[in-house]
């Protein structure tokens, strides 16, 4: 049978994956007959009212599901859709339970006549049971897909309400709401659907590796599993010092009421981390890979340079730093060094690390940027035993081109200086993706051969041989923009604003000369002033001493 799911017209292109998951997640069978990312309205094929009310239950990006009675380009086709779906939909056997209709336009308006009229030209079905606006046995609707500023819509449908989605618990996770957040945060329906792509579910165990405030762990506890974290910073963990009551991450389990489903957090990194992978050994036991899901937002390296544990020059030799007559590493006072660390060898000790504890059909979710320019834009990573399963993109600007934001000073911008600021807003902000990969079966092709965790390929070329001449660093140092090339683009475009025409240039002296002109005229308005006001008064004085002499 045939269900129409009305979704929310907001982040596409997550929808269907969303759906797609929670089908893997559910074992149920599903057949998509038509979907457009331009329109809310998606129509599948399942097999009955259980299985679709179970598919959307939890699906934050549904509104609801209903069982489709018909649908047409226009009305008169609606009518014949619906009569020839008669023997599938029964629509008799509704004919005496109380009911009610609601009509939803998309990109479309209609007003209240209008909507008793196409109520009314449904008569044909027979319902005699009373009508009631709340707790109707029986919901349908009539929806309207518009083009927008059209004058009629283009596609048409018929549905009985079956079940709601899982909206209502997006605002009992707000950030808003949350006793301890950061900067940093995920917000809580990109969470929601994240863990939803993860699969998160009673029974299963979840790892975030840049945990911060725990945004992914709670929304995966939401859904039953048990998480744990770690973070290179053990402050965002903890809480700020001194903070009162429980700002932390433990903090944030109390308050939505499931504090046994958080393991514990700790500080680590994926180059330099305890959690044991599936192929070493405790004893003569082998430990088989043991997490059911990660997922992370690892930092992106463009406001402060990514960094993990390690010196930035080796010593030779393994040599340990002796402090005191003790190695250093041993002391209480000891703070680990760390040393500059490259974007895209983060992405390929992430899905290493993935795929030695992932179990078979285990999720990796990971969410990186993504830059619209050509120049910015970063390859998807790839792993042998991790299979990409869906790709969704969250743009943020709709148009990332320089020409457009410097042309047409968008959002306000006046001047050269705004026009480049948020040009660079946008070029490093424009959109990220969130990336779902599949750990594969070793009879999948998913065999894992270990490796040792070291930097790209391209970071090696740097360790040995990177300089920096013109700050007048040793042989041998490296930095953060040395490693991370659209992080150093960021801060060169500071200094070189792209596309700075001549153009521009002369809008800002024009601009400089009205505003001159503008001061003149007010200085010529305030005098004005003054000089009437001393008028008056002198009048006043002279009036006083006519008085006076009367």
């Amino acid at each position: 049978m045939e269900y129409l799911i009305r979704f929310v017209q907001i982040h596409e292109s997550f929808r269907k994956p969303e759906i797609q998951a929670l089908a893997r997640l559910h074992d149920i069978p599903l057949e998509f007959v038509s979907y457009s990312e331009l329109s809310p309205f998606c129509i599948i094929r399942l097999v009955d009212d259980d299985q679709a009310r179970a598919l959307v239950a939890r699906s934050v990006l549904t509104k609801a599901i209903y069982a489709l009675w018909g649908s047409g380009m226009t009305y008169p086709f609606l009518h014949s859709d619906v009569q020839r779906r008669r023997p599938i939909t029964q629509w008799d056997c509704y004919e005496k339970t109380s009911f009610r209709f609601d009509v939803d336009t998309y990109q479309g308006k209609r007003s209240l006549p209008e909507q008793f009229a196409l109520i009314e030209s449904f008569k044909y079905l027979g319902f005699t049971g009373p009508i009631r606006m709340k707790d109707a046995d029986k919901k349908f609707c009539i929806f309207e897909d518009w083009t927008y500023e059209a004058d009629e819509p283009k596609w048409l449908a018929l549905g009985r309400w079956v079940g709601d989605g899982g909206r209502s618990v997006i605002g009992r996770y707000d950030l808003k709401k949350r006793r301890y957040i950061s900067t940093t945060s995920m917000d809580a329906e990109l969470s929601l659907v994240t863990a939803n792509l993860a699969l998160a579910a009673c029974g299963k165990l979840f790892y975030d590796p840049f945990v911060g405030t725990g945004s992914f762990p709670i929304a995966c506890a939401h859904f039953g599993a048990t998480s744990m974290g770690s973070d290179i910073d053990g402050r965002s963990i903890r809480g700020p010092k001194g903070a009162v009551g429980k700002q932390n991450v433990v903090g944030n389990f109390d308050q939505y009421g499931f504090p046994g489903r958080w393991l514990d957090g700790f500080v680590a990194d994926v180059t330099n981390s305890p959690v044991r992978d599936g192929y070493s050994t405790m004893g003569d036991n082998r430990v088989e890979r043991w997490l059911d899901g990660i997922v992370c937002d690892p930092p992106y390296g463009v406001r402060e340079g990514l960094k993990v544990l390690g010196e930035r020059i080796p010593r030779p030799n393994g040599e340990v730093k002796m402090v005191e007559g003790q190695p250093g590493y041993l002391r209480a006072d000891h703070i680990p060094p760390k040393r500059p660390y490259s974007f895209t060898a983060m992405l390929a000790d992430i899905l290493d690390f993935a795929a030695a504890r992932l179990v078979d059909d285990g999720r990796l979710c990971l969410w990186m940027p993504t830059a619209n320019d050509e120049k910015e834009d970063l390859a998807m990573p790839r792993h042998g035993c991790l299979v990409l399963d869906s790709v969704c993109v969250q743009d943020f600007n709709k148009c990332m081109s320089s020409d457009f934001f410097l042309r047409e000073a968008p959002c306000g911008a006046r001047t050269r200086t705004e026009k480049v600021e948020r040009w660079l807003m946008a070029l490093i902000e424009g959109s990220r993706r969130l990336l779902t990969f599949r750990r594969l079966s070793e009879g999948e092709g998913g065999i894992y051969r270990p490796r040792s965790l070291v930097p790209a390929p391209e970071a090696l070329t740097f360790l040995s041989t990177a300089t920096s001449p013109s700050r007048g660093d040793e042989q041998g140092k490296i930095y953060a923009n040395d490693l991370n090339s659209f992080r150093k683009r960021y801060f060169e475009s500071f200094k070189n604003p792209p596309l700075v025409t001549k153009g521009d240039e002369e809008e800002e002296e024009e601009e400089e000369e009205e505003e001159e002109e503008e001061e003149e005229e007010e200085e010529e308005e305030e005098e004005e002033e003054e000089e009437e006001e001393e008028e008056e008064e002198e009048e006043e004085v002279a009036r006083s001493e006519d008085t006076s002499e009367i």
